[in-house]
């Protein structure tokens, strides 16, 4: 392996607005993943709570903050409540497919569609055709969108409701970027929905974890991340159990 493999090169960001807690600050360090052990560099990296961006691994490194938090599900040990059961059967009828990091507008809609739904002030919603296209195409890395379509009507393909750009390591399946009809009738809890079909896909797969990135305790937007156990998250003693802290087995 050569030297820029064994020690990358990293940068950190200038402070900008934090987009979880008001009236703070954020600042990332990061690195390219390029070459051919791009790969084994993000999974060394995800392991240690960086995540994938395009060609980039960061995380936060804020001065006065840690606020954000790693996790990831062990897939083995999970099992849906009622609520969850509900959104399972709810959705079972969608058409799911695994498809090559290729953007195509219908998934550039979707997006647009989903950030003026729930995000209509964040830092993606002024996204255009091209943004998204890289954002897709550009992964040095085991890479695919997952597509979530309504059932095929009169032969035709099924109108798309959800997507996952999904990275996929040795140890599980990294959730890099979901998106999804809000409003799609008879729809609700897609998002839950996507979750829970990586879940699927990872243990099909023999993974142990889904990687689901960042957790603000007090950012209401992340606290979904909490309802799927068990879940571990990441500190300076290494991955642990979200709610005991105690250390368990390298795959739960």
């Amino acid at each position: 392996m050569s030297a820029p493999v064994r020690f990358p090169r990293f940068f950190v960001t200038n402070p900008a607005p934090c987009p979880y807690i008001p009236g703070k600050t954020e600042r990332k360090v990061f690195t390219e993943l390029s070459g051919a052990h791009a790969s084994e560099l993000n999974e060394a990296l995800g392991r240690i709570g960086f995540r994938r961006s395009q060609n980039v691994a960061y995380r936060p490194s804020c001065i006065d903050c840690k606020a954000c938090v790693p996790v990831r599900i062990l897939t083995g040990g999970f099992q849906p409540n009622a609520t969850q059961r509900k959104i399972l059967r709810r959705n079972s009828d969608l058409r799911v497919s695994a498809c090559r990091p290729w953007s195509t507008s219908e998934q550039y809609e979707l997006l647009r569609r989903y950030l003026k739904q729930r995000h209509p002030e964040g830092g993606m919603a002024d996204m255009d055709d091209m943004d998204y296209a890289d954002m897709v195409e550009q992964t040095p890395v085991h890479s695919h969108v997952v597509e979530y379509r309504l059932p095929a009507r009169y032969g035709a393909q099924g109108e798309l409701v959800g997507a996952c750009i999904t990275d996929q390591q040795s140890d599980g399946l990294s959730m890099v970027y979901s998106f999804y009809d809000a409003e799609a009738e008879g729809r609700t809890g897609l998002g839950n929905f996507i979750i829970m079909d990586h879940i699927q896909r990872a243990r099909d797969a023999g993974l142990p974890f889904v990687y689901l990135g960042y957790w603000v305790e007090n950012a209401a937007r992340m606290q979904y991340k909490t309802r799927y156990r068990p879940l571990e998250k990441l500190t300076p003693d290494g991955w642990v159990d979200f709610e005991t802290g105690q250390q368990g087995d390298l795959f739960g």
